[in-house]
């Protein structure tokens, strides 16, 4: 009985520890959640450049953006959440 326990919980701490890492093509340095500027700035900021935003969550220590860019161009692309600076990905290199 104590070996179905052990197993059942190291499963689960394996499980968490999968599921507490990232996902996505980018992770941030981003300290504490204080320090971060609000979703809804980067929203207002990337609208007013003519993106339409289709979804912003938290992946890596990173804003994880998916949206139509100015262009209409479906968009997969990370934000640094203190400053807001797109982060650089195979998909949109350092220009």
């Amino acid at each position: 009985m104590k070996r179905i326990g052990m197993a059942a919980l190291g499963a689960s701490a394996l499980l968490a520890t999968a599921q507490a890492q990232a996902t996505g093509l980018a992770t941030c340095d981003s300290g504490p959640r204080e320090s971060w500027q609000a979703q809804d700035k980067l929203e207002k900021m990337l609208t007013g450049k003519g993106w339409k935003i289709r979804r912003v969550k938290e992946d890596g220590g990173c804003y994880e953006v998916y949206a139509f860019d100015e262009k209409g161009e479906r968009v997969e692309a990370y934000f640094h959440p203190k400053t807001l600076d797109l982060v650089p990905t195979s998909r949109y290199p350092r220009k």
